[in-house]
């Protein structure tokens, strides 16, 4: 019996990463030409063939990778689903995506269905699931990426590597004159807690400032959230200068709150989101906030995937660097 070549196969063959085999198979972004050269020798050499149906028979698995997200309004997740789709297509691997509107209900559903219809993969942004929720996928031998902030279990991870930006856009703030910083952070009962929430109090203390819980403000990371955590802060006893938030969904809402209430911005309050989501060089004033690029999430995301089913089984993590974005909102 034959034995199947894969693309770690041909990578190792070539001397070259898996990832670099995928951009050469899919044309999607530029190669070397000696690399791409001694890449296409290689799958010449070893006879690799990228054969759905093939794959699908051996596996007892389909061609599709789910891609499971909180929120598909925010235009975070569909351009990370425009890029994994980008990466994944050419390899015969079809992304579906599904919205959970953070609902640990909906969450586990999809998990489930993923298993009945024996996916590929998945790829999700988990709000309210634990690391045990994962072994029914592990069990199933179903590869899962998660896209978060802190691991879930033994799953792959793409997590942003942010302490620099988040460092540069206190250094903006204070700069600025700011003093009394606040948050709209995200909800209280999401199982991986709020580590950008505890990355800005831990970087506060070395511009020596403090966070105080009554200038956090807990909610879904949503528009409507931002807008009510707006308004909640604008009534507090010394209210803040500089006003962070959970992502900029939430920092639009809290734009819109501030027209309503006659806040100005940046006049009154410095405004800080994170993602650097398409519309946030488009509102007026632009906003400034931390880039975490959903582009380099999806392509790594896709990197992991193609790694599990190649064979991998070791757990690993990619960093996504994330930059600070100044604008005019500070």
């Amino acid at each position: 019996m034959a034995v199947r070549v894969t693309m770690a196969d041909v990578a190792r063959a070539a001397g070259v990463s898996t990832a670099t085999v995928s951009y050469v198979l899919s044309g999607k972004r530029a190669v070397a030409g000696g690399t791409r050269k001694a890449v296409e020798a290689a799958i010449a050499e070893l006879g690799f063939t990228v054969n759905t149906a093939a794959r699908s028979l051996r596996t007892g698995r389909s061609s599709i990778v789910a891609l499971v997200v909180p929120d598909l309004a925010n235009p975070f997740y569909a351009q990370l689903a425009a890029s994994l789709r980008e990466e994944l297509r050419p390899l015969g691997l079809h992304v579906m995506v599904c919205d959970t509107k953070a609902d640990r209900d909906e969450e586990r559903a999809y998990l489930r269905e993923a298993v009945q219809q024996r996916f590929a993969g998945v790829v999700i942004t988990p709000f309210r699931l634990t690391a045990k929720d994962f072994l029914l996928l592990s069990e199933a031998g179903i590869p899962a990426v998660v896209s978060a902030d802190l691991p879930f279990g033994e799953t792959d991870l793409v997590t942003p590597d942010a302490r620099a930006a988040m460092r540069a856009a206190l250094t903006e703030v204070t700069g600025a004159g700011r003093r009394r910083i606040a948050m709209i952070a995200g909800p209280r009962d999401a199982t991986g807690g709020d580590p950008r929430l505890e990355l800005l109090r831990a970087l506060a203390v070395q511009f020596g400032l403090s966070l105080p819980g009554r200038l956090v403000v807990r909610g879904e990371h949503t528009r409507e959230a931002g807008a009510a955590g707006f308004a909640h802060l604008m009534g507090v006893k010394h209210r803040p200068d500089a006003v962070f938030c959970a992502n900029d969904a939430v920092a639009i809402g809290a734009m819109d709150k501030a027209e309503e209430l006659g806040v100005g911005i940046p006049g009154d309050v410095a405004l800080i989101g994170h993602d650097d989501a398409s519309f946030a060089s488009l509102v007026r004033p632009r906003l400034t906030t931390v880039r975490y690029s959903a582009v380099d999430v999806g392509r790594a995301a896709a990197r992991l995937l193609v790694e599990r089913l190649d064979g991998r089984v070791t757990r690993r993590t990619v960093r996504v660097k994330a930059e600070f974005v100044p604008r005019e909102t500070v």
